[in-house]
C-alpha cells in the first residue's frame, strides 16, 4: 500500500512538474526566438495565459467528425506525455517507473502523442487535417530510424562496458554509480558519442513538431493542419500535451547525454543535493532547448514534407548510422572499457 501511494505522489508530482516547466520552455523559447529576430516578443508567462484562455471555452465538435475519437484524442496524448516522463530521471531523482521499463517502452510511448494527434486529425474529417495526418505519420516514419540509434547505441555501448541493465534511463544517467557514457568510450568512441548527440538534437525538432518540421501544421499551406478543427479544452489539452513532450524530450537528452550532477563533486546534504540537483537539470534542459529547437527554428525556415525524409532518412540516418560505427570500433580496439 506504501509503495502504491508513493507511486501515486510520484506521479502526480511529475505531472505538475512536467506542465509547469513544459509551458514554461515554450514562453522561455517564444521570448528569446523573438530577441533573435529583433523582436520583443510575448511574456515568458503567455502560454500559461493561453491555457487558461482555452480551458475557459467550450469545445466544438465538427458535424462531420468522430465524436468519441475526436475527443479521446487530446486526453491520450497527454496521459501518453505525462507517462514518459515517469521514466526518465529528474535530476538525482530515480525515475518513477523506472523498474518497470527501458529505453525500448520509453521509444514506444514518445510516438503515442504523435498517434495520438493522426488519429485526432483523421477524425476530424477536415480535409486540411487529414493532409496534416498523412504529414505526420510521413514525419515519424522519417526520424524514427535516426532516433533509435541514437539511443539504442549508448545503451549497447554501457552493455559493451559490461554495466548493469544498460537499457534503464537511470543507469545510463549514472544514478547511485557516476557511470556515464562519457567516463567509458575511448577517442572514437568520444567521437562517435558527439556524433549520435548531433543527431539527437536535429530529430528533436522532428519529434516535436517545431520549425523546420512542423509540416504536419503549416498554418500557412493548412491552417493549422491536424489542429485545424481543435477549440476549447481540446485544443488546451494538446497543449499541454506538447509541453510535457518538450520536457521528455529534453530530459532524455540530458539524461543520456549530459547527465552530470553538482552533488556528484560537491559535497552537500540530501535536501540541499536534491534542489540543487533538480535547478541544474532544468538549467542543463533550457540549454538543450535553445540549441535544439529556439536555434534551429530562427535559423532554417521550414521544410517540405519530401526535404523531411530525404534529411532524416538520408543525411542524418547516415550520422547516425557513423557515430555508430564509431562506437563499434571503439569496443573493437578496447578503448575505454570497464575493468
Amino acid at each position: 500500500m506504501n509503495g502504491l501511494l508513493m507511486a501515486t505522489a510520484g506521479t502526480v508530482g511529475v505531472a505538475i512538474f512536467g506542465m509547469v516547466i513544459g509551458l514554461f520552455f515554450l514562453g522561455v523559447d517564444r521570448k528569446v526566438a523573438a530577441h533573435m529576430q529583433a523582436r520583443i516578443g510575448p511574456p515568458i508567462r503567455q502560454p500559461f495565459i493561453d491555457l487558461k484562455k482555452l480551458l475557459c471555452k467550450d469545445s466544438i465538435v465538427p458535424e462531420n467528425a468522430i465524436p468519441g475519437l475526436f475527443n479521446a484524442a487530446p486526453v491520450i496524448a497527454v496521459a501518453s506525455a505525462i507517462t514518459v516522463l515517469l521514466y526518465i530521471p529528474i535530476g538525482s531523482l530515480a525515475p518513477v517507473l523506472g523498474g518497470y521499463g527501458d529505453l525500448v517502452l520509453i521509444m514506444y510511448l514518445l510516438t503515442v502523442p504523435g498517434l495520438a494527434l493522426v488519429a485526432g486529425g483523421f477524425a476530424s474529417g477536415s480535409p486540411y487535417a487529414t493532409i496534416g495526418s498523412q504529414r505526420e505519420m510521413v514525419t515519424m516514419i522519417a526520424y524514427e530510424f535516426p532516433l533509435a540509434i541514437a539511443i539504442i547505441a549508448i545503451a549497447w555501448r554501457l552493455a559493451q562496458a559490461g554495466i548493469a541493465d544498460p537499457f534503464s534511463l537511470a543507469t545510463i544517467a549514472g544514478l547511485g554509480t557516476g557511470v556515464t557514457i562519457w567516463s567509458i568510450v575511448g577517442p572514437l568512441g568520444l567521437l562517435g558519442c558527439l556524433i549520435l548527440l548531433f543527431v539527437l538534437t536535429c530529430v528533436t525538432p522532428a519529434e516535436l513538431s517545431r520549425v523546420p518540421c512542423d509540416t504536419p501544421e503549416a498554418e500557412t499551406e493548412l491552417c493549422g493542419g491536424l489542429l485545424v478543427e481543435y477549440s476549447g479544452r481540446n485544443l488546451a489539452m494538446f497543449m499541454l500535451s506538447g509541453a510535457v513532450k518538450t520536457v521528455a524530450m529534453m530530459g532524455l537528452a540530458v539524461a543520456i547525454f549530459l547527465p552530470w550532477n553538482p552533488s556528484w563533486f560537491i559535497a552537500m546534504s540530501p535536501a540541499v543535493a536534491l534542489v540543487a540537483d533538480t535547478l541544474f537539470f532544468i538549467l542543463k534542459m533550457l540549454l538543450v532547448l535553445f540549441v535544439s529547437v529556439t536555434l534551429i527554428r530562427t535559423a532554417v525556415a521550414r521544410f517540405r514534407i519530401n526535404h523531411v525524409v530525404t534529411i532524416y532518412w538520408g543525411y542524418i540516418g547516415v550520422a547516425g548510422l557513423v557515430g555508430l560505427l564509431l562506437v563499434m570500433l571503439d569496443v573493437m580496439i578496447g578503448g575505454g572499457a570497464l575493468i
